[in-house]
């Protein structure tokens, strides 16, 4: 019997890249386990509040008996120097693990080598091993193009797009406002967009880029990086839109999730009533931020389910659970009794989003959280927060059209007032045309990311196309070994 091919993995340590790209070997190994072996390559994360959540959730699909397999590279000492630089500590701390990723391919016998997006200096380690290497997109084709984009763009505008008035050009997209660029590339000088003009260049030699978006959403984006637009002069690598690459079994919601309180009142409400706000993991109000909200949602005479979170305790970037009688207004939650619920911890937000009483999802536009949302056809009004979320929130609006659009104070910490906040959550929820046709887009959407995972359906049709990849990879291999 002929040995399996080892494809192995190397997600960044957060949550969110690791379990996206965990998903994504289970659907590379989903009627194929005898064909393909995936192992994981962890990255001991560098906080111990990190490490135990990604403890869990290894642990979780270990025990799931799905096949992924996991490989514990050894810890090395995390990079100094990179204070308010996330994307310079992520880039940095991978490339420190690329002796053991060598050690690690060497010992499993690597066919093929599966890379986070930051980690993209470990391609040398696939050259030097002779074996095909697939960077890994955690995020959407308009950040990816906006990377392959950013050398040229480098040049192009010769100011800080902080400070830049006018608009960037990305291949399938309207012109972007420089107001919708991510934060992390706002000054030319910063370590984040030398790194991110690295990743960027090298993206480039790769075999291919895998990428968790749906081709029917993001078709002109996909088509403009593969037709050589975003990068003049040289051909693209192969592109795989596998998306939406999530937990579709987690989505339907598990029995717990389902026996929450804020689930089970849903069960309560009229059918697409209630508009759900939820802000992601590392989402959370202060008193101003929080009172704003609250007046919209009451002056809105919607029904609503709001997930507010505290702020963090020093040294933590995660938010704590919401003491309401510190955030909230006063008589607030009694005005509002009946029509709507705060709760104040983490949210079962798969369950929620797929509960039929939701209509509408104020959100900050993580791209995880926005392909749950459009699973289930729920329009979005986006509050982005940080990362590339700004850059969703343009894209949502007005390239895919699933989205109202809410005017977000980027000077003010990303302050939205009480009177947008209501304006949006009125359209969204049924007035007006925007809100209409962003449902009716919504819903569109619902039906493209369903099909494109069936049999025939376009994400189906680009897995095999890696899997063909990766096996002409191991055979080319062994030819020439």
């Amino acid at each position: 019997m002929a040995t399996s091919l080892n494809v192995l993995l190397l997600p960044e340590p957060g949550s969110g890249h690791l379990m996206s790209l965990i998903e994504a070997g289970k659907r590379l190994l989903a009627g194929h386990g005898r064909e393909f072996t995936v192992t994981v390559l962890v990255v001991r994360p560098p906080t111990p509040e990190s490490a135990c959540e990604v403890d869990g959730h290894i642990r979780r699909v270990a025990a799931s008996g799905v096949g992924v397999r996991f490989h514990h590279l050894p810890p090395v000492d995390p990079p100094t120097e990179c204070a308010g630089n996330l994307q310079e500590f992520k880039s940095r701390y991978l490339e420190l693990h690329k002796p053991h990723v060598e050690a690690a391919a060497r010992e499993l016998r690597a066919a093929a080598l599966v890379v986070d997006f930051f980690a993209t200096t470990v391609l040398d380690v696939a050259r030097v091993l002779g074996v095909p290497a697939y960077v890994y997109f955690t995020s959407t084709a308009a950040l990816l193009a906006l990377t392959l984009r950013l050398p040229a763009l480098e040049q192009a505008v010769d100011v800080d797009f902080e400070a830049f008035e006018g608009t960037v050009d990305v291949p399938g997209l309207p012109p972007v406002p420089a107001r919708s660029i991510p934060g992390f590339l706002g000054r030319k000088d910063s370590p984040n967009f030398r790194w991110f003009v690295y990743h960027g260049r090298r993206f480039m030699d790769f075999d291919g880029i895998i990428i968790n978006t749906v081709a029917e959403i993001e078709p002109g984006l996909l088509a403009g990086i593969a037709e050589g637009r975003c990068v003049p002069g040289r051909p693209a690598p192969a592109l795989y839109p596998i998306g939406p690459v999530l937990d579709l079994g987690a989505v339907k919601g598990d029995a717990s999730s389902n026996n929450e309180p804020c689930v089970r009142w849903l069960d309560a409400q009229p059918r697409a009533s209630v508009v759900f706000l939820c802000f992601g993991s590392l989402g959370w109000s202060d008193a101003a931020k929080a009172r704003e909200v609250a007046t919209a949602l009451e002056q809105s005479g919607h029904r609503f389910l709001w997930a507010l979170r505290g702020p963090p305790v020093a040294g933590s970037r995660h938010p704590t659970d919401a003491d309401l009688d510190e955030l909230l207004p006063e008589g607030f939650l009694e005005r509002t009794k009946g029509r709507g619920m705060v709760w104040p911890t983490w949210a079962p937000q798969k369950a929620v989003l797929a509960h039929p009483a939701v209509g509408g999802f104020v959100t900050h536009c993580g791209w995880n959280s926005t392909l749950e949302s459009l699973w289930h056809g729920v329009p979005l009004a986006p509050w982005p927060l940080y990362a590339e979320q700004h850059l969703n929130a343009f894209e949502l609006v007005s390239a895919v059209g699933v989205a109202v659009a809410m005017e977000v104070d980027r000077g003010r910490d990303n302050f939205v007032e009480a009177a947008e906040l209501e304006r949006a959550v009125r359209s969204l929820m049924g007035g007006g045309e925007e809100g209409r046709r962003a449902r009716e887009k919504a819903a569109e959407m619902k039906a493209a990311c369903r099909k494109a995972v069936e049999e025939g359906g376009s994400s189906r049709v680009a897995l095999e196309r890696l899997r063909d990849a990766i096996r002409e990879g191991a055979s080319a291999t062994t030819t020439t070994a």
